[in-house]
């Protein structure tokens, strides 16, 4: 395998990490354009998920050395993955609760993310999210649906630090984490998905906007756009919002695109 660091990105929030010489491959979504019902209770739930088709074969996804999964929702973890993907191959879920999830699917290597974890000479750092709006939680029932999310940031000697942000909206959290670790490369779920009533439930431009001012050198990679019905920045208005502020070293990847880091 090619030893060099880089970032692939698949669909959604669906996406390839070579790094440190290992190949994770993250939150896969892998059914055909179409196969799933919209989103009940989002915005254009009319429309169908996957927006659009995976922009390689199912096959070229199967060659990784784990899976990290950052949480269970459909958009990051489908029907068609638990059929076609590896059975033997280890699975990092946030929790307990989601690896026994993955267990019942008949994966037989599925461990839980804990704080400094070390795999093949790296170590991930779990990392704090929201998914959704403090009213939106305050609500039980969107509550237990929206769940718990975990970011994770990958670090290893000599290398540059990754941060997976995850599905999330800005909270005191991230800035935290940010600070933190000062990680080198940042991947954004930037799609602005959106609940009927209850708004954002991850990132948008401003939200983009605000990692680039705390972090002015770091590579951002913005994904989660134009793949699923309640995402509603598309890649353009993004990509304006940029050139507008004058942001440097943010990159809005196209389905299939590769970035080396």
């Amino acid at each position: 395998m090619n030893n060099k660091d880089s970032f692939q990105l698949i669909r959604n929030a669906t996406f390839v990490l070579k790094y440190g010489g290992n190949k994770f491959l993250i939150d896969p979504l892998l059914a055909k354009k179409d196969e799933y019902p919209g989103f009940e209770g989002t915005v254009n739930s009319h429309i169908r998920n996957p927006m659009v088709e995976l922009p390689v074969p199912t096959e070229s996804l199967l060659d990784y050395e784990a899976i990290i999964l950052t949480h269970l929702h459909p958009d990051h973890w489908d029907e068609v993955a638990k059929k076609v993907l590896p059975k033997e191959k280890p699975i990092y879920c946030q929790n307990e609760i989601d690896a026994d999830q993955v267990r019942k699917c008949g994966f037989k290597d599925v461990r839980t993310l804990k704080e400094g974890l070390e795999f093949n000479g790296i170590t991930l750092h779990l990392t704090s999210c929201q998914h959704g709006s403090k009213e939106a939680f305050e609500n039980p029932e969107l509550a237990k649906i929206l769940g718990e999310v975990t970011g994770v940031v990958f670090e290893m000697d000599n290398k540059k630090k990754v941060y997976i942000v995850g599905d999330t909206i800005w909270t005191s959290g991230i800035e935290k984490t940010l600070l933190k670790y000062k990680p080198d490369i940042i991947v954004i779920n930037s799609g602005f998905a959106q609940l009927i009533g209850f708004g954002a439930i991850i990132m948008g431009k401003e939200d983009v906007g605000r990692i680039r001012s705390i972090l002015p050198d770091s590579l951002i990679i913005a994904t989660h756009m134009e793949a699923i019905n309640h995402c509603i920045l598309s890649r353009k208005e993004l990509d304006e919002y940029v050139k507008e502020n004058k942001y440097s070293n943010i990159k809005i990847p196209l389905d299939g695109e590769i970035i080396e880091l």
